[in-house]
């Protein structure tokens, strides 16, 4: 589960989208971009399209896309005119747009080896899970006596999971992240050890059991890696 590699490629290629969104905010300071793309470079809708851009670079091709397609909706009326027909068509068309690219991002992306995709409960004996929540909050209790891990997709809503009762599979388990204008929330037993490998751009990623563990060492062979993507929404870490 060793990947220092990958995370020195993300830091690198992270540092890179920090010195272009410097160096055109510097030339717009300097009066060297024109009034038209100097509106158009320096938009909340272009570092949308930027952190869709660094995230796909970074491996995760979902939250890019997404952020790509919604940063691009709303950049198209500053750069053309859209007929009213249109323009009431908007919402309906971003909804859509955003379905087509969750549909492509996950299109052949499965392997044998992973484990099926399984319908979300309240209950779950499951060893690995594959939820979606948008505009709307679950919170989901596993109990796998395997668990091998997930991956959970938040937009603007929450989830939750409460792995307390479940026991990790012998090489750990990995939970893949998306929480965008969202949050996920893991409570997760004491003597676990989890490894923060989230992403977080405007948004953060908070593991408060350090109050509930003065006399509690974390096992190193119980390890939970928690990664993914948080943009304007957070990852958290609780035991109670």
């Amino acid at each position: 589960m060793d990947n220092k590699p990958e995370n020195t490629n993300r830091r690198a290629i992270l540092g890179l989208f920090l010195i272009v969104v410097g160096s055109l905010w510097i030339f717009e300071r300097l009066d060297l971009i024109p009034s038209f793309w100097n509106d158009i470079l320096i938009s909340w809708q272009m570092l949308l399209i930027g952190i869709g851009v660094f995230s796909i670079i970074g491996g995760n091709k979902t939250t890019g896309t997404i952020l790509i397609v919604i940063g691009g909706f709303f950049l198209i009326p500053e750069v053309a005119h859209i007929p009213y027909e249109l323009r009431r068509i908007g919402w309906p068309a971003l909804i859509i747009g955003i379905g087509v690219a969750i549909l492509i991002t996950h299109s052949g992306r499965r392997s044998t080896t992973e484990p099926p995709n399984f319908t979300t409960g309240e209950q779950k004996g499951i060893d690995y899970f594959d939820d979606f929540v948008i505009f709307g909050g679950r919170e989901v209790y596993v109990n796998s006596q395997n668990f091998l891990g997930g991956k959970t997709t938040s937009v603007f809503g929450g989830t939750e999971y409460d792995l307390r009762q479940a026991k990790l599979s012998a090489n750990g388990a990995v939970i893949d992240t998306l929480a965008l204008f969202g949050g996920c929330g893991f409570k997760v037993p004491p003597d676990w050890t989890v490894r923060n490998e989230v992403t977080a751009i405007f948004g953060g990623y908070t593991d408060k059991r350090g109050a509930s563990l003065n006399q509690i060492v974390p096992d190193p062979s119980k390890t939970l890696v928690i990664k993914g993507f948080a943009a304007f929404g957070g990852v958290e870490i609780k035991y109670l």
